[in-house]
């Protein structure tokens, strides 16, 4: 199974963000709160995901683990290319390099990290639309958990299910 460890923005997050303009247009595939998250790592295809998820645990004895703040913004943006339409987020670098620190075995090569949540992707070959970037977001959201998810790709986007939820050992969200 195709597998990626990533963070979940909270509720309140996902709700501000399904408030961002989303016109319909035949150029751009708007992803969904259900898809909305940021990518820690990509580990690709994995047989088996409890050594995945063992390994994972290792984020609880963090130090510092309970100190993680996302920084969403401040605003939309096109990725060079134009293809993929996000909202940078800062603040996750260590979690990040400490994740693949403990995921080695499954994908040795660390790319960089560039957080971000992707809201859309252009279809077809041409950039998307400029006017689709700028819109203004920010939050702030303390992050508790790294989640384990399989990936299937599916025709309106991928589809993701949760394996399992790792605690970074912080108090509740603020």
């Amino acid at each position: 199974m195709r597998l990626f460890v990533a963070v979940d923005p909270p509720p309140p997050v996902k709700a501000r963000l399904s408030s961002l303009p989303r016109p319909a247009r035949r150029d751009v595939r708007w992803t969904t709160p259900d898809q909305w998250h940021v990518t820690l790592r990509f580990l690709g295809e994995v047989a088996d995901p409890a050594p995945v998820v063992d390994a994972l645990d290792a984020l609880a004895d963090h130090p510092g683990a309970d100190a993680v703040v996302a920084r969403m913004g401040p605003s939309t943006a096109w990725f060079p290319g134009g293809r993929v339409l996000q909202v940078r987020v800062d603040g996750l670098d260590r979690l990040a390099a400490r994740v693949w620190e403990v995921t080695t075995a499954w994908a040795p090569e660390q790319p960089d990290f560039r957080g971000h949540l992707t809201l859309a992707r252009a279809r077809g070959r041409d950039p998307g639309p400029a006017e689709l970037a700028g819109a203004p977001f920010t939050a702030t959201f303390a992050v508790h958990q790294a989640v384990l998810y399989a990936s299937t790709l599916a025709p309106g986007g991928s589809i993701y299910r949760t394996v399992a939820a790792v605690g970074l050992g912080g108090p509740g969200d603020g």
